[in-house]
């Protein structure tokens, strides 16, 4: 599909809480809920507990102003960085990281969380561990060699990257070279875990269509590979709802490091 044809997220923006209310609210009307929610939830939480994968900085490159994929990250990393390429998202974490009135409810996806791991008593210690890990939201702009300059960051244990690449690549080569960039933030052997829709060509915000990197698992190895990765884990889960929103066929968890 020709990107011209919609909207693109890092260069028009879309609105933050819409997207959320679309695809991660707790609506039991929400046909995402399978996917978007339990899936990389059960899939972070088995994979940090297996205890390989932990540290200093954790780097968060995702989609949205989403926090939920980071409830299982809080307790292995001292420092949770996210990145942002819109002050709109910026405003709607923040909101939430202060606790703000009107902020999004992300109570379901933390209730989830402990649930998996047997805590379902400690749903509001999880919101809290956090906000207390998360130490900087910081905008970046994709452009630039140094996404976040004048920041310096200091090399990170692992990044996660969810639905980003989907969102701000045009083609396969936007994918590679986006993706040699969240390498350059990682020290050597340190982890990237990847979130995405495979085959999407759109997906909806509000009355806007926005534009999806099409590409496949084959596709996403292949370029984890290129760029000096080992793929340690990598599994899919088949779309099961259809409704109009977005067109993927199925959801994608990569975990991978970077060789030394």
């Amino acid at each position: 599909m020709d990107p011209s044809t919609h909207k693109l997220y890092h260069e028009e923006g879309f609105d933050s809480r819409q997207f959320l209310e679309h695809y991660l609210s707790e609506n039991s009307a929400m046909a995402y809920r399978e996917d978007s929610l339990k899936f990389p939830i059960q899939s972070l939480t088995k994979t940090f507990s297996e205890g390989l994968i932990k540290g200093d900085i954790l780097i968060d490159l995702s989609v949205g102003s989403m926090v939920h994929h980071l409830y299982a990250a809080c307790e292995f990393f001292k420092h949770l960085i996210v990145m942002k390429v819109s002050d709109r998202c910026i405003m709607e974490l923040k909101r939430w990281v202060d606790e703000r009135t009107g902020a999004f409810d992300w109570g379901h996806a933390a209730k989830c969380h402990v649930d998996m791991e047997g805590k379902s008593c400690q749903s509001e210690d999880k919101e809290q561990k956090v906000r207390s890990a998360l130490h900087h939201v910081v905008k970046c702009d994709l452009k630039k060699e140094n996404m976040v300059d004048p920041i310096v960051l200091p090399p990170a244990d692992c990044i996660i990257s969810a639905w980003f690449l989907d969102v701000i690549c045009k083609d396969q080569d936007d994918y590679m070279r986006y993706l040699r960039k969240f390498s350059g933030l990682l020290k050597p052997g340190g982890h990237i875990i990847l979130i995405g829709s495979l085959d999407a060509t759109y997906y909806t915000v509000g009355k806007h269509k926005f534009y999806h990197f099409i590409y496949d698992e084959d596709f996403a190895r292949k370029a984890l590979a290129r760029e000096g990765f080992i793929i340690d884990c990598c599994k899919t889960k088949k779309r099961v709802i259809m409704d109009h929103l977005i067109d993927y066929k199925a959801i994608i968890f990569i975990v991978a490091h970077k060789e030394m």
